[in-house]
């Protein structure tokens, strides 16, 4: 029931079947470990004695046979913390490293959920003014809705604009994305709603396809193109729509940033 979950916190899937099963025994030997799972019985020691040193189990003397008992799942959430410490000690060195190596003239497909997201953790990175064209609510899709939140937040702490070109079907469908683009925001008229979008941040453009309101397809893929030349002839054909769409009240978009 929860070795995904484990997997995606870092267990390897013996470790998480392992683990698993140990919290549903209470305490178990290695061969009623083997008996509850998939794992032969000579892999079961080397797993046990990993996870004895990541300190998830510990051993039970026991006559007969030993036991191993799991370790509180709070110690799963230590972990992660610990990694995340790691990590955060090295970031930016790792920033610099990345930023030494020009990305011109790129071309790269993000897939998925995890795409998407990179897609989000891109305009913070870019910290340029955002364009969108044929956009339709995708921040708000329910599999990635719980991430925008803290992507908002720090898109509004690094103040970064977006101009937005929705869709018409926005406006019944989803105007609860409205607030997110202030002001900044028109509909493509009615006859000219697509299944695609377009979005250029910086030096990067964005080809959407297979879209719907506020949901994208679970095989989900888009094109993404570095080029500065590319990314500028986009943003001005976005002011060439976005001048012909009536809405005047609106504050006119800006040239290039």
């Amino acid at each position: 029931m929860y070795i995904e979950l484990f997997q995606n916190l870092g267990l390897s899937k013996n470790e998480a079947e392992l683990y698993e099963a140990l919290l549903e025994q209470g305490e178990a030997s290695v061969s009623k470990l083997n008996q509850v799972t998939n794992i032969n019985r000579r892999n079961i020691y080397d797993v046990l004695n990993r996870m004895t040193e990541k300190g998830l189990v510990f051993l039970i003397l026991r006559a007969g046979e030993n036991r191993y008992k799991p370790v509180d799942p709070l110690k799963l959430k230590e972990l992660v913390q610990e990694k995340l410490t790691m990590l955060e000690e090295h970031l930016d060195e790792l920033d610099t490293l990345y930023r030494s190596k020009p990305k011109t003239g790129e071309v790269f497909i993000y897939r998925g959920l995890e795409g998407w997201k990179n897609y989000m953790r891109d305009i913070l990175r870019l910290n340029e003014t955002a364009y969108f064209i044929g956009a339709k609510g995708l921040w708000l899709e329910e599999r990635v809705k719980n991430f925008f939140p803290k992507f908002h937040v720090q898109a509004t702490k690094q103040r970064i604009n977006f101009f937005t070109l929705f869709d018409w079907e926005i406006q019944t469908e989803c105007p609860e994305i409205l607030p997110y683009v202030k002001t900044n925001y028109k509909f493509l008229p009615k006859e000219y709603s697509t299944r695609c979008g377009i979005d250029i941040v910086g030096d990067h453009v964005y080809f959407l396809s297979d879209l719907k309101i506020k949901h994208f397809e679970e095989d989900f893929a888009f094109t993404v193109i570095v080029n500065q030349t590319i990314a500028d002839s986009y943003r001005t054909w976005f002011r060439y729509m976005w001048d012909l769409c009536p809405t005047s009240s609106l504050e006119r978009v800006e040239s290039r940033p």
